[in-house]
């Protein structure tokens, strides 16, 4: 604790931004885990009910289940609907747009993570480099004293421990978060793929009707 409270009030220039970048670490993990928690939702039987639905080709319906369910899946769902019954012939690429504003949403602050997570280490690595060439320089002045080149040395390790606590949190918070994001990626593709062959049986079937008509008329 004295070896703590020694680096503290000796090393607080170095260490400042290391504590800076803990408290963002702790901010950007309590935004992303309350958002994502906020927008979990029972993605599989949200897909089978919205299958039924545009199965019967009861857009409207879907619509309301995508509105009642909410979250980011359901602002997806509901533009891809949106898309359905507005530009079929280019639903794919529309889709696409809209998914990626979705996953932005969804990255939001990742980067801090991931920036904090490379820099961390070299944080402290640095806070250790200072606060040896002092401990060097007290001991040329001071002449040999074992117990300060020790207190020093301690002090200076004390900053890269730090920096590589701060750095491994953010680390696996940031994997932790990218994992996420990718789950809700796949329920995208997922969408994207109930719509598509939604837009296909839809085509089928009226080129069936064409075949039909063309038959009765010959």
């Amino acid at each position: 604790m004295e070896l703590l409270l020694h680096s503290i009030k000796l090393d607080w220039p170095v260490l400042l931004p290391i504590l800076i970048c803990s408290i963002l670490v702790v901010a950007v993990a309590i935004t992303r885990i309350s958002f994502y928690n906020n927008n979990k939702r029972d993605v599989v039987k949200f897909i089978q009910r919205l299958q039924k639905e545009l199965s019967k080709n009861n857009l409207e319906a879907a619509q309301t289940l995508s509105e009642q369910l909410g979250g980011v899946i359901g602002e997806v769902s509901e533009e891809g609907i949106r898309i359905l019954s507005e530009q079929k012939h280019d639903f794919s690429r529309s889709f696409d747009i809209s998914t990626s504003l979705a996953v932005r949403k969804l990255e939001k602050h990742l980067t801090i993570l991931g920036t904090i997570g490379g820099v961390a280490p070299f944080l402290g690595l640095f806070g250790t480099v200072v606060r040896i060439l002092y401990t060097f320089q007290d001991l040329a002045t001071q002449g040999n004293q074992s117990a300060a080149v020790a207190m020093g040395i301690g002090s200076a390790l004390i900053a890269t421990a730090f920096g590589l606590g701060v750095a491994i949190v953010a680390v696996i918070l940031y994997n932790t978060f990218q994992s996420i994001v990718k789950r809700y990626e796949d329920d995208f593709q997922l969408l994207k793929l109930l719509f598509l062959s939604f837009c296909d049986s839809e085509q089928k079937a009226k080129s069936d009707d064409f075949v039909v008509q063309s038959v009765t008329l010959d």
